[in-house]
Formats: C-alpha cells, structure tokens, sequence
C-alpha cells in the first residue's frame, strides 16, 4: 500500500505531462513586420498584374491624351490650358490606382480571396498598401507621357515637371485608397465595378474641365476629390512664377487625404476580412 497522497501522484503527473506537451510543441513564428510584408505583397502584386495592366494603361493613356486633343478646339491659354493638362495627366492615375483597384478588391472579396489572404501573417496594412502601390506604379510612364505631349500641345513650359515625381505617388495613395475603400465596402462586384467606374468621371469631370467653368455645387464637389489638390499643384506649376508655397500646400494637403483614405481602405479590409 503506497504511503504518498493520490493528490501528489495527481499533480506530479500533471506536471509531467506539462512538460513533455511544451518540449514537443513547436514554437510560434513571429508576427511578420509591417515593412517586410509591404515590400512582399507589392512585389507581388507587381508581377501579378505587369502583363494584364500593360494594355489598360495604353487605353488610359490614350483616353487621356485624346481628351486634350478635344479639347484644344475650345481651349486656347492661359489657366485654363494648365488645367487641361493637369487635369488629363491625374486623369491616368484615376483611371489605373481607383477605377481598376476598386473592381480588383471587390472581385477579390467576391472570389474569396481575401479568405487566402486572412491566413497569411501578414499585416492588413501591408495588403493593401501593397497593392495600392503596385497599382500606382504602373499609372507613371502613362502620367509623364501625357503631361509631356500635353505640355507641348499646349505650348507650356516643361521645366517644372520634375514635380510629377511628388503628384504621382500622393495622388496616387489618395486615390488607391478611395478605391481599395470602395472595393471593400461595395456588397457585391458588380457595384463596386459601377462605383469605380463613377469615382474616375468624377476624376474626369472636376478635374479635367476648368474650374473657373464649373457651377457652384460642383466646385464644392471638386474640393472633395481626392485628385483635386494633385491637379492644383501640377498646373501651377504650369505658371510663369510658379507659387511654391502653395505647391507645396497642395501637395501637403493630398498627402494627408491620402493617409485618410489608405486609413478608411485598411478598416474596410479588416472589416471584410473578418466576415
């Protein structure tokens, strides 16, 4: 007859079998950092979509470079002329970082595939600061291209359009964000293909047509748009003096819609993630 206690036997056995359970449990990665993983998914998102995007970014560009041509019959100078070109150089931007990455988002929260995403210990941040930047980066070579024929069709000045290397990557955050929003919160693909569709006329009416042309409501309309304060900054640039300080205004006021509107983006895929 054993003279220990059953508790003790109880409680050493317990112990033991705590011991051997943590020596074979395999330790937990670390949680992936938010930098590695934003350079992981840009990367691929980057080659995932090089061969698809290629041809769009054609017709953008194209679609761009034709509404200047039109409107070079009604617009001759002047500040009207810089909005044009201002106007039609974001114009591609819109087209490719909000209009494609709205109907990309929300085909992807209509495949489930946000659900592959989920799995992954990668930061929601990075999802979709990862795309929306790969998406961004094809809207450069098409911008430049535009802004340079527009330039000349218009007869401006190209010496300040080095600035482009700040408008492209702010506006194109402001309006990647909007658009990975607008993916994310539409209940199904095909409305959030007719939101992005909605969100670049919108880009193509406020931004395009001078401002001084518009009616009142539609002014207002103009200071909400993301894509706004990269136009303004682009055409003053335009100018013979160019004003800096309000460059540098604008440009500072679409870096902060822009954080805005990647902030609203990455709420909006928690939120769809987790359904």
């Amino acid at each position: 007859m054993s003279v220990v206690p059953a508790e003790a036997v109880t409680g050493r056995q317990a112990r033991v079998q705590s011991a051997v359970s943590a020596q074979d449990a395999a330790p937990l990665a670390p949680r992936a950092r938010l930098l590695p993983s934003l350079v992981a998914v840009y990367r691929a998102q980057l080659s995932r979509a090089r061969v698809a995007r290629i041809p769009l970014l054609f017709v953008a560009t194209f679609q761009s470079v034709g509404i200047m041509v039109l409107m070079r019959g009604v617009v001759d100078g002047g500040p009207e002329a810089r909005a044009v070109v201002a106007g039609s150089s974001v114009l591609v931007v819109a087209f490719v970082a909000l209009n494609l990455l709205a109907q990309y988002f929300g085909q992807l929260r209509a495949g489930g595939g946000l659900d592959h995403y989920a799995t992954l210990p990668v930061p929601p941040a990075a999802v979709v600061l990862g795309a929306a930047g790969a998406y961004a980066s094809f809207t450069v070579p098409g911008t430049v291209v535009t802004a340079v024929v527009g330039s000349t069709l218009f007869q401006l000045p190209l010496t300040h359009l080095w600035v482009l290397a700040a408008v492209i990557p702010l506006s194109g955050a402001a309006l990647a964000g909007l658009g990975a929003a607008l993916g994310l919160l539409a209940p199904r693909q095909e409305l959030a293909t007719l939101l992005g569709q909605l969100g670049m006329s919108a880009a193509l009416l406020l931004g395009v047509l001078p401002p001084d042309r518009l009616p009142g409501p539609l002014g207002y309309a103009r200071d909400l748009l993301p894509s706004t304060y990269g136009v303004e900054a682009l055409a003053r640039t335009f100018g013979p003096d160019p004003d800096w300080s309000a460059v540098a205004l604008d440009l500072t006021v679409c870096a902060g819609v822009g954080i805005v509107s990647l902030a609203v983006a990455t709420w909006a895929y928690r939120r769809a993630a987790v359904r």
